[in-house]
């Protein structure tokens, strides 16, 4: 198990449980009132400890290796998934996966970026960066849900599209910018969740919904703190300040109008319970459809054209 900087002196505590337990089921002595009080300064610590969170460590958390991704929630939250493969030109990029989905009764297009566990799945997925054929292929799903009049779930944890040379040559920006005007059109409910690291463009090529939510230790950002650190101060190891000024954060978001809401994570990140945490997002996708799928194409529409029209829109005192 990964255990953070952060969270190491909750793990001494723990290891002290542990210890007891063996010396008492060794020995034959009588500790559970210690164990018991151990116990109890372990949940109080760990309560205090994941509630008051700064960012820079609910971004620890939004990128623990162990944290689930959309592979592992189509098994959690879909009665039945079937993967949709290819952009229709040749290709098609794993580090954006999506298909035919049922989650409770409602039929659904479930498309998200995927990451891996381990190098080699990391290196089928491109570390979840998404080359140019992975947007074109989540647009082709966009309009085959449009042309059906299927809701449409987007699961998001990518540190960016994919930066290098052949993502350039294929036409990154413009595959991305295709999306943003093309999701902007659509006629059908759209749900957007940043489940984990929510980056820059990469992210947003996925986000033009008529609800965008996060889960409560994700982050959703221009740049990276690393990156914006490194502009700023020219030195990445200030990315702490950076997370903080940055405003990352799903409740700095919900705060500024950029996200709708926070589903809840276990105590101590997605990773601790895969099935407490799918629980909550299948509840809050559920949710989300029942609140938008009696509104009109046009209602959908104009919904979510003025939505993102008003961010970043301020009144001068």
């Amino acid at each position: 198990m990964v255990v953070l900087e952060f969270e190491k002196p909750l793990v001494e505590i723990q290891e002290k449980i542990k210890e007891l337990k063996k010396i008492s089921l060794e020995s034959g002595m009588d500790l559970n009132k210690e164990i018991e009080t151990f116990e109890q300064q372990a949940n109080d610590y760990k309560k205090e400890l994941y509630s008051n969170l700064k960012p820079f460590q609910k971004l620890q958390i939004a990128r623990h290796q162990e944290r689930p991704n959309f592979l592992n929630y189509t098994k959690l939250i879909c009665d039945e998934f079937i993967e949709m493969h290819g952009d229709r030109e040749g290709t098609d990029d794993r580090a954006i996966i999506g298909g035919l989905a049922k989650i409770g009764d409602k039929k659904v297009m479930l498309i998200g970026t995927q990451k891996g566990k381990t190098t080699k799945e990391n290196l089928e997925y491109n570390f979840g960066m998404p080359q140019p054929q992975g947007y074109r292929k989540a647009l082709r799903l966009f309009k085959h849900a449009n042309k059906f009049k299927m809701p449409i779930v987007t699961l998001i944890d990518t540190p960016g599209a994919y930066p290098g040379i052949s993502a350039e040559e294929t036409g990154q920006g413009v595959a991305i910018a295709v999306n943003l005007r093309e999701m902007a059109k659509l006629d059908v409910p759209v749900i957007a969740i940043i489940m984990g690291e929510g980056c820059s463009g990469g992210a947003l090529g996925l986000a033009v919904a008529n609800k965008v939510l996060m889960l409560e230790h994700a982050y959703y950002t221009v740049i990276s703190p690393e990156g914006c650190a490194s502009i700023l101060w020219r030195d990445a190891a200030k990315y702490p300040d950076a997370a903080e000024a940055l405003k990352i954060t799903a409740d700095d978001l919900i705060e500024l109008g950029i996200v709708d809401g926070a589903i809840k994570e276990p105590v101590g990140g997605a990773h601790t319970c895969y099935s407490e945490m799918s629980q909550n997002m299948k509840d809050a996708i559920l949710e989300s459809i029942s609140e938008l799928e009696n509104m009109s194409a046009e209602e959908l529409r104009n919904q979510r054209y003025d939505k993102f029209r008003s961010m970043g829109r301020f009144i001068e005192a």
